[in-house]
């Protein structure tokens, strides 16, 4: 039977796969010769959102389908861009043309749900085709009874899946999951009295110095054990530079000079994706802090941080997925605008 085009293009995290995915992808294998799944929020750290990793999804998914549907099924891991969605479109498109070659021939399936599927928009130069919704099922609703330990509906998730989070269940990593959703539970349900939803503002520090960048670990939950950078919440008598300096100075025991730190500020910008926090809509004012380059002073995690050290780019790369919400991402942005006025590649 001749397909209608020759690739399909399938965006998801999958965070479970349930049968509402598995339909859509049976559907899209009938309409395409080979179908692309996107697999989204790529090297994140874990957390209620994105418990699992990458390879445990296309690992799950692969166990959902025949050996003849999955020859036809390609992978492509996405990292997030919260903050530009050009970037975040022109990697996908990148890497589904290094899949399909020249093809012209290409479909974009999903269900245009609500407000979150505006993506789906975003790629004119492929056909749309709506897979619809089954059943209604969504996989947030299955992650909140989950790490609630209530009973999630099984039958909504293939067999594969629900074995596989029946065996996760006694594993150390669900039960840190659910005591963060607990946090957040509780978090969520004080401040659900306020007359309107809350706006948190946060303050973050990027001290960079002889390739080196200061971060911490979190003392607690939410990214409890996670890199982070130095940062808090905003206290209501002080600026935004003197509370990213009383966080930077709580957190790391920096013993540098107010003065000398302000002075070494060379660049700021807000990050404020509606997304990048769990506890709520949270905007957070970054400051990049760059040191003259000398010895690295010496830094010891206090306050809200077990640990505070230096850590080289090198380093910070490759432990991307044990970093704290965007903050991978903050870092990512002063570096590259650094290298733009310093006419770098």
């Amino acid at each position: 039977m001749t397909k209608s085009y020759q690739f399909g293009v399938y965006v998801g995290r999958f965070q479970p796969f349930h049968h509402g995915h598995l339909r859509s992808i049976e559907f899209a294998l009938t309409k395409v010769e080979k179908l692309i799944i996107v697999l989204g929020s790529h090297q994140v750290a874990m957390n209620i959102r994105n418990p699992w990793s990458t390879a445990e999804r296309a690992e799950l998914i692969e166990q959902c389908f025949s050996a003849e549907q999955m020859s036809r099924v390609s992978f492509l891991p996405m990292r997030d861009w919260l903050d530009s969605d050009n970037m975040w479109l022109n990697s996908i498109k990148k890497g589904v043309a290094e899949i399909s070659g020249d093809s012209r021939s290409i479909a974009i399936f999903g269900h245009n749900k609500d407000s979150s599927s505006y993506y789906l928009d975003l790629f004119p130069q492929w056909n749309f085709i709506e897979t619809g919704n089954y059943a209604g099922l969504n996989a947030t609703s299955i992650r909140a009874a989950y790490f609630d330990r209530q009973e999630y509906p099984s039958d909504s998730i293939p067999a594969p899946i629900d074995r596989f989070l029946q065996q996760f269940m006694a594993t150390d990593r669900y039960q840190t999951l659910c005591e963060e959703y607990q946090f957040i539970k509780k978090y969520q349900q004080i401040w659900s009295v306020a007359p309107y939803p809350p706006i948190f503002v946060t303050t973050d520090a990027v001290v960079v110095q002889s390739g080196h960048v200061l971060v911490i670990r979190r003392k607690a939950s939410p990214g409890k054990g996670l890199i982070a950078l130095p940062g808090g919440f905003l206290n209501p008598d002080e600026t935004l530079i003197d509370g990213m300096l009383r966080e930077l100075a709580e957190e790391t025991c920096l013993n540098l000079p107010a003065a000398v730190l302000r002075d070494a500020i060379v660049d700021s910008h807000i990050f404020d994706h509606p997304q990048r926090s769990l506890r709520g809509r949270t905007i957070t004012h970054a400051y990049f802090i760059e040191l003259e380059s000398d010895q690295l002073p010496q830094v010891t995690g206090s306050d809200d941080a077990e640990q505070a050290w230096w850590i080289s780019f090198a380093d910070l790369v490759a432990q991307e997925d044990c970093i704290y919400e965007d903050h991978f991402q903050i870092i990512q942005y002063f570096i590259s605008h650094k290298n733009r006025r310093l006419g770098c590649a």
